[in-house]
């Protein structure tokens, strides 16, 4: 709606602790990385044993970058694909996906499911610039656990590790480009809110 007809969604407020979270946490690992460690969240998990964090500090500079990323370009219509990851584990020379997420409460069996795309769109993004990838990605969740008597606020974490497909990151992809080139746009969903306010268009 925003690319053909110029109809965008409305904006509206965004708390800004989830963006705040993302620079601290940014830091913290990076703190880390420049000493060639991992950081306390990840030396407990059995899981990332072997692992090193990548420490190309421009690139990750790039690949951060909202408005940059990591990018590919479609040959056949020149369409830009771009994401921003949060950092990178590296692991017998394969780099693996490491992304933060913010919540305010403690995960469910099915939470990390939301972001099975985004890792798979991440995986898909990297292997088209010729970088080698493990199958699959971690997510590391941050929620509230308490407060304590000076008033400090303990987060607790969880590292979730999933299984990615960057063929069907590829497979988004190309449907996302057959949508563009459509002047109409594609069935809608009964559920879709947006879709309902931006047919009055």
């Amino acid at each position: 709606m925003q690319v053909i007809k110029n109809v965008k969604r409305p904006s509206g407020p965004f708390p800004s602790l989830p963006s705040g979270m993302d620079i601290v946490i940014k830091k913290h690992f990076d703190s880390f990385m420049e000493r060639g460690e991992l950081p306390p969240e990840l030396r407990k998990e059995d899981c990332i044993k072997g692992c090193t964090l990548f420490d190309d500090k421009e690139t990750l500079k790039t690949w951060r970058n909202n408005f940059q990323g990591i990018q590919h370009t479609d040959k056949e219509t020149g369409i830009l694909l771009h994401g921003a990851i949060d950092t990178l584990l590296v692991h017998n020379g394969k780099l693996i996906v490491l992304d933060f997420k913010t919540r305010g409460f403690p995960l469910k069996e099915d939470t990390h499911e939301n972001y099975q795309t985004q890792m798979d769109m991440y995986n898909f993004l990297l292997r088209a610039n010729g970088y080698a990838t493990e199958n699959y990605a971690y997510l590391l969740f941050y929620y509230p656990d308490k407060v304590t008597e000076k008033g400090d606020v303990i987060f607790e974490t969880k590292l979730v590790k999933i299984s990615i497909d960057s063929e069907r990151g590829e497979f988004v992809f190309k449907r996302a480009i057959d949508t563009l080139q459509h002047k109409e746009p594609p069935v809608q969903s009964e559920q879709c809110e947006f879709c309902k306010w931006a047919n009055k268009y």
